[in-house]
């Protein structure tokens, strides 16, 4: 299965789970149903699991992150009105520590659910795909 594809699942479900329980509940309540939901789904995934932080190949700490779906994609959580530039430069900072291709930042505080795809620039599986963006954007 794709990134796009996994991130696409992954959404559908974070709607499903808004739509039933609407906004207003702390993150552990959505982090709950999401895991019922992607279940549902066949999506593998492994939750609140710990990762190492490395810098210049030396581990500095670890960190859990509140999914990590299919052995690809982490997904944080936030239950707030309102996302920010520094949750979703924390989303994409994560990324880059864990050297992963890509993540998602779900937002289910607000009134309509909130994602955020985020990419890794300088992961290998993302070069052909950030150049080809940024040449859309150039027309």
């Amino acid at each position: 299965m794709e990134f796009e594809e996994i991130t696409h699942k992954i959404i559908g479900c974070a709607m499903k789970v808004h739509s039933t329980l609407g906004n207003g509940f702390q993150e552990v309540i959505y982090q709950r149903a999401l895991a019922i939901e992607m279940e549902k789904q066949g999506l593998t995934f492994k939750r609140e699991m710990e990762m190492t932080i490395f810098y210049e190949g030396v581990e500095i700490g670890i960190r859990r992150v509140d999914f990590f779906v299919q052995d690809s994609i982490m997904v944080e959580l936030k239950a707030l009105i309102r996302l920010d530039e520094a949750h979703l430069a924390q989303a994409m900072n994560y990324c880059q520590a864990y050297n992963l291709p890509i993540g998602l930042l779900l937002n289910f505080g607000a009134k309509s659910l909130e994602f955020k795809r985020v990419y890794n620039v300088n992961h290998n599986d993302n070069k052909d795909f950030i150049k080809t963006k940024s040449m859309r954007r150039k027309m």
